[in-house]
């Protein structure tokens, strides 16, 4: 046994018990080199992290050091002079170091990389000399107002929300970020009964939604659509409107203030322009009365702000413009007297973005520009712009470098066009034919480089484009439309219970005309009209007594009995007894009455004369 243990287990030990590697010895760990292993490693590693942050600052410190030799370096031939200076340093120098300076200062000879705003230099001109190619166009979508024309449309300040408003009297709401590809308005409300919306404008903040419809009170509503404050109506008998209250006559359009929260503009039919504030609807805040040079009142047919806010530019149907300094309201600080056509309703008046021009559509079919500086004739002019809508507008492009707006047609006789101006020489370069009825609206936003248009036949359409634009119409056109849910019916679940009481059980059904017609007999569940006493309804239902006393009553004193005597008759048929016994009347004239000398032998020899003969005889 000592031999055996001395060289190893024994085979026939380890067949017997079935396993082969009894004996063996258990491996053993060594937790001290298993540690230093494991330091080894996290050294290596932090290593290499410091070397890779080493190597990105100094990157960043060659690219700074590149951007300030590119800023210093002046001109071309300043550039050559750098270079060659650089040339004679780098050969100057003999250590290692100094040969890799010399290196980097021949790799700026051959000069880094261009900037960004270098390479994008190519570009800019092709797109500066022609505005048109920033047009967002390439792709549409139409959203479905109605039948009617949209009249009015409005376009929240972050471009999240359209509202459109029309002569069907509905606004809607749309919600870009929440529609999909059915293009269907979450909300739709008449804020103006039977009165068709002529302006619809968020504020600047947002939150609110100024709307002007054909009635004389204007209303503000938040974005959801719950009415926030309506402008009171002033007295239509007052001479003077200054002392009114509010309007007496159809509004034309309104328009928020640019800086200023709660205060927004209406022009009316009652020849006045007046400013308002949200937090004050029983009054307005002031009155501009357009006039004629001869003095005399002048309806204004839209108005507006300047971008500041400080001037109101309001244009009147003889044809006028008239300019006013918003703090001073008397006269007009810029007014020029045929701008336009008289008798034609100039439809809009709309500022530039940098504030200097101002573009006005007219109800003669033209555009024009004029520089407020210089207020005593047009920049430019252009026609041949049919319109049949008062509120045909016009808007500046985001970049101020083209001017948009509508042509009206007849139905059925061509197709409405969306028509682009170039601002600096007024050439027309640019058509989008819209679809076959008129362009009333059009919007550009500066955000989301989207073209929003109302047509006269209820579209309103956005215009946009993948590159160009942003968010907006492009949220929604990659949303596949939901399905449709099935309209679920509300049946009756009946539980059946077979050991319920016989209470709970509920009743068999029946056939529906079987029950009908045992209704029908029950007088209960028919209410079966009740038949008439004797004869052809006399009495109604007097005759039906009961043992209450109103029965009682109506059974002895309330029936018809009729009197077909003669009514003189049935009244002097009382008049001995009243003449016997004075009760009632006789005694309270007693005093005042006057004594009859004559009234009694005058009755005789009347009734003496008027009776027959044979009472005379028995006389």
């Amino acid at each position: 046994m000592t031999g055996s243990d001395a060289s190893g287990p024994d085979p026939q030990l380890a067949v017997t018990m079935g396993f082969t590697g009894f004996g063996k010895k258990a491996r053993t760990f060594d937790l001290e080199a298993m540690f230093e292993q494991t330091r080894r490693t996290a050294v290596e590693r932090s290593r290499k992290t410091l070397e890779a942050r080493e190597r990105e600052e100094e990157m960043n410190r060659e690219k700074e050091l590149r951007r300030q030799n590119e800023d210093l370096e002046p001109t071309s031939s300043g550039s050559n002079v750098a270079r060659a200076c650089s040339k004679s340093s780098s050969r100057d120098t003999s250590s290692s170091e100094s040969d890799e300076s010399s290196d980097s200062s021949d790799d700026e000879l051959i000069g880094p990389p261009l900037p960004l705003k270098m390479v994008e230099e190519p570009v800019n001109p092709v797109e500066e000399g022609n505005p048109v190619r920033k047009i967002p166009d390439s792709h549409e979508i139409t959203l479905k107002h109605g039948t009617k024309t949209v009249s009015a449309l409005g376009l929240d300040p972050s471009g999240a929300r359209l509202v459109t408003g029309g002569y069907d009297y509905d606004v809607k709401f749309w919600d870009f970020a929440g529609m999909d590809a059915s293009f269907k308005a979450f909300r739709s409300l008449q804020p103006c009964e039977c009165h068709q919306i002529k302006s619809l404008q968020y504020s600047n903040t947002g939150d609110m939604i100024l709307v002007v419809s054909g009635s004389s009170q204007a209303k503000v509503i938040d974005r959801d659509g719950f009415e926030v404050m309506e402008c009171i109506k002033g007295d239509q008998y007052i001479v003077d409107m200054a002392n009114t209250k509010g309007h007496t006559a159809m509004l034309h359009t309104g328009s928020w203030h640019p800086k200023i929260k709660g205060e927004f503009m209406t022009c009316s039919n009652d020849a006045t322009v007046r400013t308002w504030e949200v937090e004050n609807p029983k009054k307005q805040k002031s009155v501009f009365k357009p006039r004629t040079m001869q003095g005399k009142k002048v309806i204004p047919t839209t108005c507006t702000y300047s971008r500041d806010g400080s001037l109101i530019a309001a244009a009147c149907q003889n044809g006028s413009i008239q300019i006013w300094d918003r703090n001073l309201t008397v006269h007009p600080k810029f007014h020029y007297k045929q701008a336009h056509d008289p008798g034609t309703d100039t439809s809009c008046v709309t500022f530039s973005y940098d504030g200097t021009v101002l573009a006005s559509r007219g109800g003669d079919d033209t555009l024009k520009l004029w520089d407020i500086r210089q207020f005593n004739k047009p920049l430019f002019s252009a026609s041949g712009l049919p319109t049949m809508f008062p509120m045909t507008d016009c808007c500046f492009s985001p970049d101020d470098k083209l001017i948009v707006t509508g042509t009206s047609v007849q139905r059925g006789c061509g197709s409405g066009k969306l028509v682009f101006f170039e601002r600096r020489t007024f050439q027309r370069v640019y058509e989008i034919d819209i679809t076959d009825a008129s362009v009333v609206r059009c919007l550009w936003h500066p955000k989301l480089n989207q073209i929003m248009v109302g047509t006269g036949n209820g579209l309103a359409k956005v215009y946009y484009d993948p590159n160009k634009s942003q968010r907006g119409a492009k949220l929604c056109v990659v949303k596949t439309q939901r399905k449709a849910k099935q309209a679920e019916t509300l049946t009756q679940d009946y539980i059946i219970t077979p050991h319920a009481l016989p209470m709970f059980r509920e009743p068999r059904q029946r056939s529906t005309r079987k029950q009908l017609e045992k209704d029908r007999l029950d007088p209960l569940k028919s209410h079966k009209p009740e038949p008439p006493v004797a004869g052809p309804g006399r009495g109604g239902r007097v005759g039906t007594h009961g043992g209450t006393l109103s029965s009682y009553i109506v059974k002895n004193i309330a029936l018809d009995k009729t009197d077909d005597s003669n009514p003189r008759e049935a009244i002097l048929r009382h008049a001995k007894a009243a003449e016997d016994n004075p009760y009632w009347v006789s005694p309270a004239y007693s005093k005042t009455q006057p004594k009859t000398m004559f009234a009694q032998v005058e009755s005789d020899d009347e009734e003496t004369k008027n009776e027959p003969e044979w009472k005379k005889r028995k006389i």
